[in-house]
């Protein structure tokens, strides 16, 4: 099968072209797992994080890749929940220990970092971490739900956000465009103020229905309960602890932050950023319970992203737009043609 691999770690900015289009053997289900002929597959910027060392696999060359939907192809002689021909998603949880708190347990192993994911024409997974996926969606659209979706879910819920009081955006990208969509279903009195470097992004999220949109730094119309930031660097969470009210949440999705800014946290001021019982939460992985409910939600709200493709042979391109901030919506890569 056709396969982007990653064969080695190192700055985007050295190596442009980090992933190469190679011919693997196709993968073999287990007696729980299930053979997944993929269709689509989101690209995020955890990949990026993987590439450049931040969250590095544990063992090169593998296949990147966690957004992933696609049909089953074949099935383990073990597994009751699919069959063939089901269309199914997969999320960033690739195995776990399966309890409530699966998302924090040592168990936990990640698709497309400790397990070969889905840039490549098929891939494997165990049947309790495959999800339906609802009809009203496309493969594309479906994508990003895995993880920008289900990620941003949980992030919500994490801000303890009630409706009327107002919520933050701190980037606007595959999963800020999503979450900005679900919090209008689930809280349609909230205002949401939505913190953005480009113009193109801050506009885009007006036309999606935000309240208010600035620069990154901009200091909003009047204080906001709780933010989440989903941005690879530092300096939006100085921004974002200032412009919390008393008793606020800053809630930080993501893996990784890079380094580049980091210096600018020497600067934190204690009256300015934390005092007044200001909160700073992170997002750890993600639950297979939240993708599940989330797609439910999903699907009963008609949430559609905002989705630009690229061939599975133009991953590289897909990643450098990425992080070029080039970002309206979320991208996808199409590989195989989905199956009627």
């Amino acid at each position: 099968m056709k396969a982007m691999i990653l064969e080695a770690i190192g700055p985007m900015q050295e190596t442009p072209e980090p992933l190469h289009l190679v011919d693997i053997p196709r993968p073999e289900p287990g007696p729980r797992e299930v053979l997944i002929r993929v269709s689509a597959c989101g690209v995020c910027h955890t990949e990026i994080d993987e590439i450049e060392g931040r969250t590095p696999p544990p063992r090169l060359p593998i296949v990147l890749g966690h957004e992933i939907v696609g049909v089953v192809a074949a099935a383990g002689s073990k597994v009751t929940r699919h069959r063939q021909g089901d269309r199914l998603g997969v999320g960033w949880i690739y195995h776990s220990s399966g309890n409530a708190d699966e998302n924090l347990s040592q168990a936990f192993r990640a698709t497309g970092r400790d397990a070969n994911g889905g840039y490549a024409e098929y891939m494997v997974v165990h049947e309790n971490y495959a999800y339906p996926i609802p009809d009203c969606f496309t493969d594309a659209n479906a994508a990003p739900l895995l993880c920008a979706g289900g990620v941003g879910y949980r992030a919500l819920r994490l801000t303890g956000i009630q409706n009327g009081q107002i919520l933050g955006l701190t980037g606007f990208g595959g999963s800020g465009h999503i979450v900005l969509q679900l919090t209008r279903h689930l809280y349609p009195e909230t205002p949401i103020f939505v913190f953005a470097r480009s113009s193109k992004e801050r506009d885009f999220a007006m036309e999606l229905g935000a309240t208010w949109s600035g620069d990154t730094e901009a200091e909003p119309p009047e204080p906001i309960n709780a933010i989440i930031d989903t941005t690879p660097a530092w300096r939006p969470v100085l921004a974002a602890m200032r412009n919390l009210r008393p008793g606020g949440r800053l809630v930080i999705n993501a893996i990784r932050k890079e380094d580049a800014d980091k210096p600018i946290m020497a600067k934190i001021d204690y009256a300015a950023h934390l005092w007044q019982e200001k909160e700073l939460k992170t997002v750890a992985n993600v639950t297979r319970s939240d993708i599940e409910e989330f797609l439910g939600i999903a699907a009963e709200m008609g949430l559609q992203p905002e989705v630009q493709t690229y061939p599975l042979e133009r991953a590289n391109d897909a990643l450098r737009d990425l992080r070029a901030g080039h970002v309206r919506g979320a991208k996808v890569l199409q590989i195989n043609e989905p199956v009627d």
